[in-house]
């Protein structure tokens, strides 16, 4: 059988990724480092299912869902757009690796905060204003957020937005179970963190039709997340920087 180069730098780059997220996985099988305490016993993470988001090319429901749910403004200036979850190409998403070629390459997949076990947007932050739960979420307090944009220049994924402008005018409904945001401060993706603590599924995971998104707990050998990772080969975003996303998507 004859193979082209583009197709042998495909898999090749197929296999080096799933090899650096197979190794996250196996140490989660392996339960490297110390037993989990009653405070770390969980550590939230997702899992995409990048074959069947990217079969649905116009759909934008787990956007949607967290734009209504976070009052996240619709700023038509793209360079001032906030996002919280978006669909980006896939060579966008993974732009030093070879992830894929040709049509795949060009499919769509969700991005959004990984959610860092060693995310380099805490440690930045000269007031404290993002900073990392025991369940691994990176929260932010928009009150102590003084806009010095630190933690968006240490993200290496792109996944914090500005508000450059007042976002109230850009909301065409407000939702009273999260509070809307002011101009000159940061904010990102929380996981649903305040859903969860009402025992409920990000907004995003609940919207997707096709079940793309999986959300589960990353320390528990039987939570959907584990079994899905389990089943398939995975990637995650640069994972040579070794700030060990919670999001892996599936190949």
């Amino acid at each position: 059988m004859k193979i082209t180069r583009k197709e042998l730098l495909r898999l090749g780059g197929a296999a080096l990724l799933a090899g650096g997220a197979g190794a996250a996985v196996r140490a989660l099988d392996a339960g490297a480092g110390p037993a989990p305490t009653a405070t770390d016993a969980i550590r939230w993470g997702m899992v995409v299912d990048t074959r069947a988001c990217a079969a649905q090319t116009e759909c934008r429901e787990c956007s949607r869902a967290c734009n209504a749910t976070h009052n996240v403004p619709q700023i038509p200036v793209e360079s001032q757009q906030v996002k919280w979850i978006s669909k980006e190409p896939q060579a966008r998403v993974f732009p030093f690796q070879v992830a894929a070629a040709g049509e795949a390459a060009a499919a769509s997949v969700p991005v959004l905060c990984n959610h860092c076990a060693s995310p380099p947007c805490v440690p930045v932050c000269p007031t404290q204003a993002t900073w990392k739960r025991a369940d691994g979420i990176v929260m932010m307090d928009y009150h102590r957020c003084i806009g010095c944009r630190y933690c968006m220049a240490a993200c290496p994924y792109g996944a914090r937005s500005f508000n450059f402008v007042s976002p109230r005018p850009y909301l065409a409904q407000t939702s009273p179970d999260y509070p809307t945001r002011t101009q000159g401060v940061v904010e990102k993706c929380n996981f649903c963190a305040e859903r969860l603590a009402a025992g409920r599924q990000p907004a995003c995971v609940e919207a997707c039709p096709v079940k793309a998104l999986e959300f589960g707990n990353l320390n528990d050998a039987s939570s959907s997340v584990r079994r899905a990772l389990r089943a398939r080969p995975a990637v995650q975003r640069r994972p040579e920087l070794g700030t060990a996303p919670a999001v892996f998507y599936l190949l």
